[in-house]
């Protein structure tokens, strides 16, 4: 179901008068029709990911709210009512109020991540707790250079650096799935290679 997101600019925005059929697409997409989807897809795509850039700002979660606007319309379809406005128009709340919703999300979290460094109590180091930290430290280093240069970039970009993980694959330029099984096989190795070097 999903289709690569052609973002050709909001200059490209479908002619109003070809609405007139889109209810009739829509009900066929509510019939499962992946060929309706299709049409429903390029033709509001554009003005869909246009409503989402400007609220969200940035292009990367613009194509994410993109998606799942279109997941919902695939799943709802069937829920549309032409006697309460257009296609367009019902795709186009849709988008917005997603939107919405992710910038929220995003506020909400940011919230809670400042509210959680301000309760942590700031803990100043002694020279016992700097000599450990710097021996575990150093253990971290050592566990990661015994990683491919794959496993170790993607584990240094996500956790050392905050990328997630599809920022990681567009990174490396590798593909997501790629990227999220070396992580996996790499952060298993970095936890044996760490508790090895506990234990030793």
């Amino acid at each position: 179901m999903r289709r690569a997101l052609r973002v050709v600019g909001e200059e490209s925005s479908p002619d109003p008068d070809d609405d007139l059929d889109v209810a009739g697409v829509l009900a066929a997409v509510a019939g499962g029709d992946l060929h309706a989807f299709g049409r429903i897809y390029d033709d509001l795509a554009p003005l869909v990911f246009g409503v989402a850039r400007r609220v969200v700002r940035d292009p990367s979660r613009a194509e994410e709210v993109t998606q799942e606007v279109f997941t919902e319309v695939w799943r709802q379809a069937a829920r549309f009512d032409a006697a309460r406005g257009s296609v367009r128009t019902w795709v186009l709340t849709i988008a917005h109020r997603r939107a919405v919703d992710a910038v929220r999300s995003s506020e909400a979290s940011r919230v809670r991540e400042e509210h959680v460094a301000r309760r942590e109590p700031v803990e100043v180091a002694g020279p016992e707790e700097a000599v450990v930290t710097a021996s575990e430290h150093d253990g971290v280093r050592r566990c990661l250079e015994a990683l491919t240069p794959l496993q170790s970039q993607a584990v240094r970009l996500a956790y050392y650096q905050g990328f997630t993980y599809p920022e990681v694959a567009e990174m490396l330029g590798r593909p997501l799935s790629t990227v999220k099984t070396r992580m996996r096989d790499g952060l298993i190795r970095l936890r044996d290679c760490l508790e090895a070097r506990d234990g030793a």
